[in-house]
């Protein structure tokens, strides 16, 4: 049975024996100074004395975190998998009802290695893209979840990174390789997924980015949990405990500027809040309209024979699994897609569920995202102010999927390019709206201050006050 405390002793903190295997150490080992590397490089510009961070230290159900003020560049980033199973079996696919594998079965190696790749791309990706948000901050609370989401995303980068040294030989060392020499954004090798290569400029897009991509990547991570490669499953397990902070940093974080923008509302009884200091419920509507529909985009075609065949093979389950009703095999049903047409109309197909599972991992993240948006409006309510955010139409602003090469209104209306075009402006922010937010973000380092344009937590972290000295700066 794997321990479930994490062994601090070694030079990279890990739960997996790292000692026993000396010529995987000695890799990984080698491999760890170019990954302090790009964390200089392209990590957070801001330099810090030190941040109150959490670290992990076991991965058992309680008590698997310790906080304390830790310089970033000196962050322990380490290699921690969720405890074994030994009676674990495969829940789905043609090996339902087997053991589950401790080894890369060769029929399947290539693709368990381009999803841990994929999966492993966007995690150093992130971190690229909130490089400068630091020099922003509007309080040191939210500096300091920045620095959590940054370290941990590192870390995640780390367990994929394990994985492919691990198990996939040189091909996985020379993958390993390479998820430190893309970059989010760069014309010459950019990061794999759409998502990953957009500008995270503001702070407003941070916390829409935590709350939708990072959302995103709790639905891939939990269909990579039901893997049949045991080491995957329990590693995703894991990552799972520490993104829930990132998609909180993502709730919360849009949570406090509605508020703020709500009290400004009824303060000065306009919505037109801009010249008062506040984001105008309109621009956070785009933003929320741009960041859901690049998520979107993260989940592929809505038909994939890719996804199916990791599924029958066992290599990637569904969101939950083991809690499905149904035979886990999925070769006799069917589900029902509603399809743009050439005409302007929607129109249903009948597909094969196994050839939709793309969409059933969409269906299940669509859900979740509308519980943010109720509790947004809930905000709006509460201050007795009329304007209600939405979700747009699943198939507005698409680049990939059925909705691709349409136009789509948020409302569903599929228009054409010169009705789009003359609504686009009204519906994804503008050069002026990205102008304006960025006006707005002015960092405040004071202890217990914040910036004018959100609201502060109802809470600290870790019990903390939000007072508290979460940052010490350089």
């Amino acid at each position: 049975m794997m321990p479930t405390a994490i062994n601090y002793q070694d030079k990279i903190p890990n739960n997996v024996d790292l000692s026993g295997d000396r010529r995987l150490q000695r890799a990984l080992e080698g491999w760890q100074p170019r990954f302090m590397n790009w964390w200089a490089e392209m990590g957070p510009a801001l330099q810090t004395q030190d941040v109150y961070l959490r670290t992990a230290v076991s991965v058992g159900r309680d008590g698997w975190a310790h906080f304390g003020h830790v310089a970033p560049e000196e962050y322990r980033w380490g290699i921690f998998l969720a405890e074994r199973d030994p009676d674990r079996r495969i829940a789905f696919g043609e090996h339902q009802g087997e053991p589950v594998w401790q080894q890369v079965p060769g029929e399947y190696r290539a693709d368990l290695q381009r999803l841990i790749v994929v999966q492993g791309d966007t995690e150093p990706a992130s971190v690229e893209q909130q490089r400068l948000l630091g020099l922003t901050a509007p309080s040191l609370y939210d500096l300091r979840n920045l620095f959590q989401v940054n370290v941990e995303e590192g870390r995640h980068l780390w367990a994929m990174v394990y994985l492919l040294h691990a198990y996939f030989g040189r091909e996985g060392r020379e993958e390993a390789e390479a998820l430190l020499h893309r970059n989010s954004g760069s014309p010459d090798s950019p990061r794999i997924l759409g998502a990953f290569n957009e500008e995270t400029a503001d702070w407003l897009a941070f916390y829409m980015f935590t709350y939708f991509t990072d959302r995103d990547g709790k639905y891939q991570l939990g269909t990579l949990k039901e893997s049949a490669f045991d080491p995957l499953s329990r590693t995703c397990e894991f990552m799972l405990k520490e993104e829930a902070h990132h998609m909180f940093v993502g709730t919360t974080g849009v949570d406090r500027v509605v508020r703020r923008s709500a009290e400004l509302i009824r303060e000065h009884d306009t919505l037109d809040i801009g010249p008062h200091g506040g984001i105008p419920l309109e621009i956070i509507q785009k933003y929320l309209n741009f960041h859901y529909s690049v998520s979107l985009d993260l989940f592929g075609s809505e038909t994939s024979t890719n996804a199916a065949n990791y599924y029958t093979a066992g290599l990637k389950g569904r969101w939950q699994e083991t809690r499905r009703k149904d035979d886990h095999r999925l070769t006799e049903d069917s589900v029902l897609l509603d399809k743009p047409t050439a005409e302007g109309t929607w129109q249903q197909e009948e597909l094969p569920a196994l050839l939709a599972l793309n969409l059933d991992l969409r269906q299940e993240y669509i859900a979740d995202c509308a519980s943010g948006v109720k509790r947004w409006n809930k905000i709006l309510a509460e201050h007795g102010i009329d304007f209600r955010f939405a979700l747009p139409h699943p198939g507005f602003n698409r680049r990939v999927g059925v909705g691709a090469g349409f136009h789509v209104t948020p409302d569903g209306t599929i228009v054409d390019e010169r009705t789009w075009e003359a609504g686009r402006s009204h519906w994804l922010p503008t050069s002026e709206d990205l102008t304006f937010v960025r006006s707005l973000m002015h960092p405040v380092y004071e202890r217990g201050k914040i910036a004018s344009w959100v609201a502060p937590p109802r809470n600290g972290i870790n019990g903390k006050p939000f007072d508290y000295q979460y940052v010490h700066l350089a």
